[in-house]
């Protein structure tokens, strides 16, 4: 995983004009959004997620989970939106948010 500041920044960067593919609502994080998540890391790499939580406690929980059922990295949480990376183990050059231009 990327742990030094520049590389953070760097995806940071990359993330910012990215849109959430995925929102983990009031049912909460289901097998099917699960499901969904892990495909769009595989698939992008770098992607926003929206969560919908009563507090910041419920937040924080929900974005450990996400991060540790799918071996990714928090990159950034800004209000409800979180930026998460996972490096794919072959990234496929026409989705992945890290080699598109």
């Amino acid at each position: 995983m990327t742990s030094s500041n520049e590389d953070k920044k760097h995806l940071r960067r990359l993330g910012h004009n990215l849109k959430p593919v995925v929102t983990v609502a009031g049912n909460g994080l289901s097998e099917n959004v699960s499901a969904e998540i892990a495909r769009a890391l595989n698939d992008h790499e770098l992607i926003k997620i929206k969560l919908v939580a009563d507090d910041r406690d419920a937040k924080k929980a929900l974005t450990d989970t996400i991060c540790k059922d799918n071996n990714a990295q928090l990159v950034q949480s800004i209000g409800h939106v979180i930026l998460v990376y996972r490096k794919a183990k072959t990234p496929d050059p026409r989705l992945s948010n890290l080699l598109r231009k």
